[in-house]
């Protein structure tokens, strides 16, 4: 099974607040939509990492004791 976790990046000096998608296979990220929750979005960026490496869609979401957003392919 594969997970994915994404991650909250505070805005800094020079970039806006973003969220990171990882896995060992790579690294996706992009930048904060403030039109729409940040649950929805992060569920958006896992659905997008998963189609992008042709791996099964996300059946499951939710977050971590750390405040990550984790998303798994059933």
């Amino acid at each position: 099974m594969k997970a994915i976790q994404i991650k909250y990046l505070g805005a800094t000096n020079s970039k806006p607040s973003r969220l990171k998608a990882w896995t060992e296979s790579g690294t996706i990220v992009e930048s904060l939509d403030y039109s729409i929750n940040l649950w929805t979005q992060a569920r958006n960026i896992a659905d997008r990492y998963a189609t992008e490496r042709q791996w099964p869609q996300v059946t499951g979401f939710g977050v971590l004791p750390n405040g990550d957003y984790v998303a798994t392919m059933g």
